[in-house]
């Protein structure tokens, strides 16, 4: 399940040889390999921690829609990587969850993007889970284990019971280290979005600060490109978060979109950035 247009229904490294400037784990920027599977090497400087939100109300986990709006044009893209826990089947018939082509274009144009990974879909893809990983240009954060919604009422979704809910994010978790993801970020979105006060209560020990977005791109099950563009342009404003799919079977159009998305925002002078640089400037870490 995939999250619907709201319009529809509601440390430090140095800068690398192409001279991109790109935040990484957190921290200062980073440069990309310059082909496919060749990666930064590792530094010998422990990396710190990625900055995350205080917690809410009564300890509650805190939840994060959208970066400053006065500190720059800064704007993130995220993708979910969607794969409910009873997919399997589906997948060994063929259906793809996955989108490579989408991470190629991202690395084409050099787009920093966070990626919102279920642990089901680290399962079924350890290889790719691993790739995207390990690149500087991307950063892994958690969307459960089982992309099962974490309240009722949620885009028809299967739920997680109360007393089941952190262990879902902790086996995500779990999942991403097997596939080789060593350093996935301490950030987690519901799926569907759906959330209330007591998941939020529930989830606060896992010490995760919630992202949810400010832009819905509309690429679930979309087929026209354009029109997926057009509203991500139409709505991005200075420190947005825009909701995407890295899912072929389920977001077909997302990767013609971000082709055109892209170039047309840097022409209006928005730097792309992960979710962590968006939150470390909310919270004041550069």
């Amino acid at each position: 399940m995939v999250i619907l247009s709201v319009r529809s229904i509601a440390l430090t490294c140095a800068l690398g040889a192409l001279g991109a400037a790109l935040a990484a784990c957190g921290g200062p920027a980073a440069p990309q390999a310059a082909r496919r599977g060749h990666h930064a090497p590792a530094t010998s400087a422990a990396p710190s921690r990625p900055p995350t939100l205080a917690p809410g109300p009564a300890g509650t986990t805190p939840v994060f829609t959208n970066g400053p709006r006065t500190r720059g044009r800064t704007v993130a893209l995220t993708f979910d990587a969607d794969m409910t826990a009873d997919q399997g089947a589906r997948a060994a018939a063929g259906e793809h969850f996955d989108n490579p082509e989408l991470i190629a274009t991202l690395r084409a144009l050099r787009v920093p993007a966070t990626v919102f990974m279920t642990g089901r879909w680290a399962d079924e893809y350890p290889r790719e889970a691993r790739d995207i990983g390990q690149d500087p240009l991307f950063e892994i954060a958690n969307h459960s284990y089982s992309h099962y919604a974490f309240t009722g009422d949620c885009y028809g979704l299967p739920t997680v019971p109360g007393n089941r809910m952190r262990a879902d994010v902790e086996r995500a978790y779990t999942a991403f280290r097997k596939a080789g993801v060593r350093d996935a970020m301490p950030y987690f979105r519901f799926p569907g979005g759906c959330h209330d006060r007591r998941s939020l209560r529930t989830l606060s020990a896992a010490g995760v600060t919630a992202v949810q977005w400010d832009v819905v791109s509309g690429d679930a099950f979309a087929t026209d490109a354009d029109a997926v563009a057009r509203q991500v342009l139409d709505g991005v404003r200075p420190g947005s978060v825009v909701v995407m799919h890295c899912t072929r079977s389920a977001a077909p159009a997302t990767e013609r979109a971000v082709r055109r998305i892209v170039p047309e925002l840097r022409r209006k002078g928005f730097r792309f950035v992960k979710v962590s640089e968006l939150i470390g400037a909310a919270v004041g870490r550069p």
